[in-house]
């Protein structure tokens, strides 16, 4: 069996593959309810054959959205919003779903990418006042978020405890804790970003602090074992700004409270950053956590991994325990059917699709379980 294709164990779920279809924002809800976008969205990428989906970042509280049309779980109304969406799902497909719960703190209150991305000026009718680790914006034209006082961070705290009940009551069978791309958690962690002199600042046990409370605070409300991960952006490509050495720090912390898994991305904190982009260039990021951890937890790997060949040789030399792929999966929602022909194995798939196998790769496709509502 390809390594891609081999089982995996995230905490105490366990993924039929190595495959992660990465969370990546549609920016189409209302008022943080999913829409029957996302009913058609995640029931194709359900039946793409990959071991685990990841939702979309979700905003814990109204103020923590990108845009005014992110996802939401602060409310009840976006419980039954989102019911149907993972019903569905279920229905046809037996593939775990994971949500990835997030606070854009200063890169909230911002245009959709199709907009034109960035910042909302403070005039914008849309707009809305933002929050973060302290007063500085992403950009010098961008408005001044405020700098969280100690009843904002508690609040901020509680929402992601709200969220991830709602999550777990919801049925969903894993959290991702988004601690990347320069949103809320990533503010406090960067010293590029945090110039705060309290608690929640100057040291590296300082900015870390939040990201801690966080998950010890939303890993104490669910059910004992629950999977509960972290992505975090690795390094902002800055020089004096968060990097891998304080990733690797952060990164035993979380193996020592349990953290079923981390998943490795890096930048979006400062408009400086130097990106060195090429096929798989967050992958030695990847590496260098897993290295460290010895084991600790499973590592996943993301950023232009977009041929099996690739992935597969990620997996087999031990450079990441699993790999995520977002926009190749966009583009080819049956990337993994792909890859388990190159690769010479099968994948799981819904009966209705099993006659659609090319002539040269009999064998390709096999019956995905029953699954219940």
């Amino acid at each position: 069996m390809p390594a891609l294709f081999s089982p995996i164990r995230f905490g105490t779920l366990e993924l039929a593959n190595r495959i992660v279809i990465a969370p990546m924002c549609m920016y189409s809800a209302e008022d943080g309810c999913a829409t029957d976008w996302h009913l058609m969205h995640y029931g194709n990428l359900a039946q793409s054959g990959a071991g685990l989906l990841v939702l979309e970042a979700t905003a814990v509280e109204a103020r923590g959205r990108i845009s005014r049309y992110d996802l939401g779980l602060w409310n009840d109304a976006q419980v039954q919003a989102l019911r149907p969406v993972l019903a569905h799902i279920r229905r046809h497909s037996p593939m775990p779903v994971c949500i990835q719960l997030a606070h854009a703190g200063r890169k909230a209150s911002s245009l959709r990418p199709w907009e034109g991305g960035g910042a909302m000026p403070a005039t914008h009718p849309d707009a809305w006042p933002t929050v973060s680790a302290s007063a500085q914006g992403y950009l010098p034209t961008d408005p001044t978020p405020a700098s969280a006082t100690l009843q904002d961070i508690a609040e901020i705290k509680q929402s992601f405890v709200d969220a991830a009940v709602r999550a777990q009551q919801l049925g969903l069978d894993a959290i991702e804790l988004h601690n990347a791309h320069g949103y809320l958690l990533h503010q406090f962690l960067s010293p590029l970003s945090n110039l705060r002199t309290d608690a929640y600042g100057g040291s590296l046990e300082g900015r870390m602090r939040l990201t801690l409370e966080v998950f010890d605070a939303m890993q104490a409300a669910l059910p004992t074992g629950f999977p509960l991960g972290v992505r975090i952006s690795a390094t902002d490509w800055v020089e004096g700004g968060w990097d891998v050495a304080q990733s690797q720090v952060l990164a035993h912390a979380l193996a020592e409270r349990g953290c079923a898994f981390l998943h490795v991305s890096s930048a979006a904190l400062h408009p400086a950053q130097q990106i060195p982009i090429a096929p798989g260039y967050q992958v030695p990021l990847a590496t260098a956590l897993r290295n460290s951890l010895n084991g600790r937890m499973p590592v996943i790997a993301v950023g232009l991994i977009t041929e099996a060949q690739q992935a597969e040789a990620i997996i087999q030399t031990g450079q990441a325990d699993a790999i995520g792929v977002a926009r190749a999966m966009l583009y080819n929602p049956r990337w993994p059917w792909e890859a388990a022909r190159q690769l010479g194995t099968q994948v799981a798939a819904a009966p209705q699709y099993l006659r659609c196998e090319p002539h040269g790769a009999k064998g390709l496709l096999h019956a995905a379980p029953a699954t219940t509502d």
